[in-house]
């Protein structure tokens, strides 16, 4: 296995190799665009990384690889467009680069491309992934609609919100695990470990992302600390903040959430106040941390040798430790 370092630069290296900069321009600039905006590449490095793992070439992985970052962004671009965000890793989103239907339309393309990409692969890795793929993106959309919905519901439970993030974050770090497995013609029963792997990974790292973004530095979180408590998001730290809160402060807390000042300063500081207080923070932190030990409980069935365990297990209390 290779430093993550090393999968980035071939990542990257690959990606710019693949050029949509064709006619007609409206469509496909855009889709150049998101896909040159950056960001930690994380499920493309998943799969060349699992690919690896499995004693494959990990550059036959790369188009499978390629087509997770391309399905990615298309997510985004379409989460962007339904909840209005003006910027997208600092710089403006693509519907409001261009226009709404723009990046609906450049977000169907990319849709499209993502799935083509597996037609460099013979006829049975082919039908694998693609199999895979099509599982993935319709959790992917159900997340997003529970996502959604839970934006005018009062009365979301910790299991429902697991289940979204389940859904919305974790499947696609799960299934790009998964494709690399399958490139390398791993057997099934490791392709779906390493499947159960990525998804408590993928569950822990949504969690660790939404404790950050009440509780990280300003300086490396790359995001508005406090995002989420001034959309009102019902994130784990406010259900359970609900769950241990005296009837008093679950009333205050949930006024607060349902409330939107011109200065949101004072909104952030008692809200995490509360987390604090309530005990909220500390089980958001255990959490993740359970999360992540199921991850490394489920490498133990790998058929892998145990330096490369190893390193999975690395890779993960780096991915759980992080600030950005």
């Amino acid at each position: 296995m290779l430093a993550i370092e090393k999968y980035q630069h071939e990542f990257i290296e690959y990606l710019e190799t693949y050029s949509t900069v064709k006619e007609p321009e409206n469509l496909y600039a855009p889709i150049q665009y998101i896909l040159e905006l950056g960001g930690k590449r994380l499920r493309p490095i998943l799969t060349l990384m699992a690919a690896d793992i499995f004693a494959d070439d990990y550059k036959n992985a790369l188009n499978a690889a390629l087509s997770i970052e391309v399905f990615h962004n298309f997510s985004l671009v379409h989460d962007d467009i339904m909840d209005d965000a003006p910027l997208r890793r600092g710089h403006e989103t693509v519907h409001e680069k261009w226009d709404i239907n723009t990046g609906i339309l450049s977000g169907d393309a990319m849709l499209i491309m993502a799935y083509q990409l597996f037609e460099n692969y013979e006829a049975p890795v082919f039908l694998e992934l693609a199999k895979l793929f099509s599982k993935t993106a319709l959790e992917v959309c159900e997340g997003q609609q529970y996502d959604v919905d839970f934006e005018t519901r009062s009365d979301v439970s910790v299991p429902e919100y697991l289940k979204m993030i389940e859904y919305k974050t974790a499947v696609l770090v799960a299934a790009a695990m998964k494709m690399g497995a399958i490139v390398a013609k791993a057997s099934k029963e490791d392709q779906d470990n390493i499947y159960s792997f990525g998804r408590y990974l993928g569950i822990a790292f949504q969690l660790q992302d939404d404790y950050l973004d009440a509780f990280g530095d300003p300086k490396t979180f790359g995001k508005q600390v406090g995002g989420d408590i001034i959309e009102n998001k019902k994130t784990y730290l406010y259900l359970k903040a609900l769950e241990f809160s005296n009837k008093e402060d679950s009333k205050a807390l949930s006024q607060l959430f349902a409330s939107n000042p011109e200065d949101a300063t004072s909104k952030i500081e008692t809200a995490k106040e509360y987390f604090v207080k309530t005990g909220s923070a500390e089980a958001t932190k255990k959490a993740i941390e359970a999360y992540t030990l199921k991850a490394f409980a489920v490498l133990e069935s790998l058929n892998i040798p145990e330096h490369k365990k190893a390193m999975l297990k690395t890779f993960g209390s780096n991915l759980m430790n992080r600030t950005v």
